[in-house]
């Protein structure tokens, strides 16, 4: 590998706080901000705004949609007259 051509892969911690969640991984995001993990060493911290924690797909909050519904009500409107 060429030396300097990649950004440095370091340690990080992606943080949702509207879920109160956060993990620590390793990537190439850089960040001001830092924060004290639980292992007692400091690493960058970035602040997403979904995670596993808060998205509606992975907690089963999701909202049904109403399918039937909405078919009669394309029928009533161009279904044969």
């Amino acid at each position: 590998m060429q030396k300097n051509l990649h950004p440095a892969y370091r340690p990080i911690v992606f943080r949702d706080p509207s879920a109160g969640f956060a993990f620590l991984t390793r990537s190439t995001m850089t960040s001001d901000r830092t924060i004290e993990w639980e292992d007692g060493n400091v690493y960058p911290v970035v602040d997403v705004d979904v995670s596993s924690a808060s998205h509606p797909f992975y907690t089963g909050r999701g909202r049904i949609l109403d399918t039937a519904g909405r078919v009669e009500r394309f029928n009533q409107r161009y279904g044969r007259r």
